[in-house]
């Protein structure tokens, strides 16, 4: 059925009727060439039916042609809604970087609880399996298997699974490794079960810190706030492993260990949910960075002799910051005449550590941090002589106030080395050379506390003091041969 035709009358104003002969040729009814903008559209050829009739009452009596309507823009979007479809995005990616950084905080305090566990309970260890310095130091041996072997493997991992998953199943062997300890069985079960939480510590220590270290925005201050959690964590654990090696059943402290453990899987799973570093960090608004060659990553990595002086720097800061922590309860029960509530002495320590990693930032950056280390080591050593005073002074409540200043000295130094790794090695070999360089130092955190073991049954827990100075002034010569910048490829 055929539309009716409406023919709409074009009005022309009388006053325009000298307009250009060109408009008057062109249009046979005279209409004005300058048209108002909220003028129809009509079809050239077809004739205008009423369905093409506006439908508000009083519209234009105008028509306009398509064919004079080519230079009609849309108006400009108002700015205020250009801003707020930009500040929209910002806002989900600040979150989603917020979110991201608080569970690998989470992850980096359970590392820290798991170190500050082992100092209080080793006297109840000795005691309840009837063996001496050198047997119970096992369990740093073993711990370091565990370390070395996550710390090494980890560059594997990371390329074939990504940052997701690997992190998700460190997280799942930590936990099997507290399982193993809370029944407090067989002491060659409390060995197996520590080469588990080493392993999985440290492919999360070495993600955590490929992660905060690939960064573009504030990484300085986040890894001060991921290593300030891992002090939060060793500052908590004593405070309940001390209270669990007074009872009778003293391995349920691990059970705790456990749940916490549990708590991290299912956090790293629900932010990070099996994804590689690129996707996470696009979620926070970073791009993926170009990276080199995938091929022969352990060549590349191992060639650098930066990673390497960085590495043994670490390994011999954390197995100094681990064999104070772990050692420094026995030697305060021995020689000071302290109770099982010495432990807490371990917590002033890890509580400095924690303090120092957060209220020196300031201080750290004043200074430069390249001689802050050197600054605050030889505080340690020399000048204030924290170290000696423990050695020498036969006072508890001053042993562990010095042993809580020598936690905050200490405390920076090690995100002041992450950092640093992050300003001289490869961008797209950062992951694989800090999982390395962490896996390493957390091999120091059972290295050095075996070797003082073996001379505190040599010569007595009093030989931890030398033994802890002499590493300090180790530090010290590393550092200072530490490249200072960005080798030129």
């Amino acid at each position: 059925m055929s539309l009716p035709t409406v023919e709409i009358p074009i009005s022309v104003d009388p006053r325009s009727s000298s307009g250009s002969a060109g408009s008057r040729a062109e249009h046979p009814s005279h209409r004005p060439a300058s048209i108002p903008d909220f003028a129809l559209d009509v079809d050239e050829s077809a004739p205008v039916s009423s369905l093409d009739l506006p439908s508000t009452t009083g519209g234009p009596e105008h028509v306009r042609r398509r064919s004079e309507l080519s230079h009609v823009q849309a108006p400009p979007a108002p700015a205020d809604s250009i801003e707020l479809a930009t500040l929209a995005p910002r806002a989900k990616y600040r979150l989603n970087s917020r979110v991201q950084f608080a569970a690998l905080c989470y992850s980096s305090f359970l590392q820290g609880w798991n170190d500050g566990s082992t100092g209080p309970l080793l006297p109840r260890i000795q005691r309840n399996y009837g063996i001496g310095f050198a047997i119970v130091s096992l369990l740093f041996v073993t711990n370091c298997v565990g370390f070395l072997s996550g710390g090494i493997i980890n560059v594997h991992l990371n390329h074939k699974f990504g940052f997701g998953k690997v992190s998700r199943t460190g997280a799942l062997l930590q936990l099997v490794g507290y399982v193993m300890m809370a029944p407090g069985g067989p002491f060659g079960v409390m060995c197996a079960a520590f080469v588990f939480t080493g392993f999985g510590i440290a492919l999360q220590n070495a993600q955590a810190n490929g992660f905060v270290g690939s960064l573009k925005e504030h990484a300085r201050v986040k890894f001060g706030f991921l290593h300030a959690s891992y002090g939060l964590g060793a500052l908590v654990a004593p405070l309940v492993a001390t209270y669990f090696s007074a009872t009778s059943h003293w391995s349920f402290h691990y059970i705790i260990s456990a749940s916490i453990a549990v708590s991290n899987i299912l956090l790293l799973v629900a932010v990070f949910r099996f994804r590689n570093q690129d996707d996470v960090m696009a979620d926070a608004g970073q791009p993926a960075e170009e990276e080199g060659a995938k091929e022969r990553l352990y060549h590349q990595i191992m060639r650098l002799k930066e990673v390497h002086y960085l590495a043994t720097f670490a390994l011999i800061y954390v197995g100094t910051e681990v064999s104070i922590g772990g050692w420094i309860v026995t030697f305060i029960e021995q020689k000071r005449g302290g109770t099982a509530s010495a432990g807490y002495i371990s917590s002033g320590f890890f509580a400095g550590l924690m303090l120092g990693r957060i209220t020196l930032m300031w201080l750290n950056r004043k200074i430069g941090e390249r001689w802050v280390i050197i600054l605050y080591s030889l505080i340690v050593i020399v000048y204030a002589s924290l170290e000696v005073t423990i050695w020498v002074v036969p006072s508890l409540l001053e042993n562990a106030v010095a042993v809580s200043f020598v936690g905050l000295l200490m405390g920076p130094i090690y995100p002041i080395l992450m950092n640093h790794s992050t300003t001289i090695l490869p961008k797209w070999l950062l992951t694989g050379c800090l999982g390395y360089i962490g896996g390493i130092g957390q091999a120091g955190s059972a290295v050095l506390p075996f070797i003082t073991g073996l001379l505190s049954s040599r010569f007595g827990i009093v030989s931890l003091q030398p033994f802890i100075i002499s590493m300090v002034s180790t530090m010290i010569v590393i550092w200072a041969i530490v490249p200072k910048v960005r080798r030129i490829e």
